[in-house]
């Protein structure tokens, strides 16, 4: 058995890693041959990206700017399959703060991780309804992700950042008829994948076969979950029993939703790459305009999904 170490993309697993969790329970990694670990990062040495380069983790996930960014830097991290193929963060305020629409969020107070893709993206929010993008005053909220209580209590007037599969749907004092909460890409933000799969260049050259077979496994996790994705609430219950059951089941059929396009599992899709690299270029966060053509590859996706 050949052991892999598959580094997540958050602080813990969520539901999004599910179709790994899946095929790793029906055993369709031992049948590989292959002996798979789940874990996630320790922030003080770096995100999954940062693990790769080092070598310390064969897989990873990770959201698809970053590799971008990255690989300008050092190209040694190459992405092979898709895990989401739409945006899931969102902008939430509540009613008492009076926004109504993105362009309200001028002269408000948003919280947010102001890295410079996400600056990048409140501005142009708010500048695609119409709204004022110099006038937002930035609530730096690092990693953490305000609630409506949050809100409602006037740490910020709005967020930007939680995912409307996931931290959005968490239990919170503000009723849901006096939340607001707008998923990006309903509002302006450029098309992207928000996470991607990746691995090292040099293992896809030394180790194809090992490369094809994880992804392999990988696919039929995520298909059965598409099907239906019920069936991995119970271990979720296992790896994150800190969070309610009812969390999870509500999340699992909604992330679902973006593992696929037009039924097919990890295809890395260039009208999403290319012009979000040429907006994230546009914002000066990327130098290469036309460094996302060696950023990824689909060669190592099984041969129903080429195209």
């Amino acid at each position: 058995m050949k052991h892999l170490k598959v580094m997540l993309e958050y602080f813990y697993p969520w539901t999004n890693s599910a179709g790994f969790y899946y095929a790793r329970e029906q055993g369709w990694y031992k049948d590989a041959g292959l002996d798979v670990e789940f874990t996630v990062y320790d922030p003080q040495r770096g995100d999954t990206l940062a693990y790769l380069a080092r070598g310390e983790a064969d897989f990873g996930i990770f959201p698809s700017n970053r590799l971008l960014v990255q690989r300008e830097r050092q190209p040694v991290v190459v992405g092979v399959a898709a895990i989401n193929h739409r945006g899931m963060e969102t902008v939430q305020t509540v009613r008492s703060t009076g926004i109504r629409r993105p362009a309200d969020l001028s002269g408000k107070r948003v919280a947010l991780n102001p890295t410079p893709r996400g600056m990048a993206m409140i501005r142009q929010l708010v500048s695609a309804d119409g709204g004022d993008p110099d006038s937002i005053i930035v609530v730096d909220s690092g990693s953490r992700e305000l609630t409506p209580d949050d809100i409602a209590a006037g740490e910020a007037d709005a967020t930007f950042g939680s995912y409307w599969a996931w931290e959005i749907l968490m239990d919170t004092a503000v009723p849901e008829e006096e939340r607001i909460v707008w998923p990006v890409d309903e509002i302006g933000a450029p098309p992207y994948h928000s996470y991607l799969l990746g691995t090292q260049v040099e293992k896809t050259i030394q180790d194809p076969e090992t490369v094809r077979a994880f992804l392999a496994a990988t696919e039929r996790g995520y298909q059965a979950l598409v099907a239906d994705p019920l069936l991995a609430a119970p271990i979720y219950e296992r790896i994150i029993p800190f969070f309610p059951a009812q969390l999870v089941e509500r999340s699992l059929p909604l992330i679902a939703s973006t593992w696929l396009h037009n039924g097919i599992w990890g295809v890395q899709r260039t009208e999403l790459i290319e012009p979000y690299s040429e907006w994230l270029a546009d914002h000066g966060i990327l130098q290469d305009r036309n460094g996302w053509k060696t950023a990824y590859s689909n060669d190592f996706l099984s041969k129903e999904n080429e195209r």
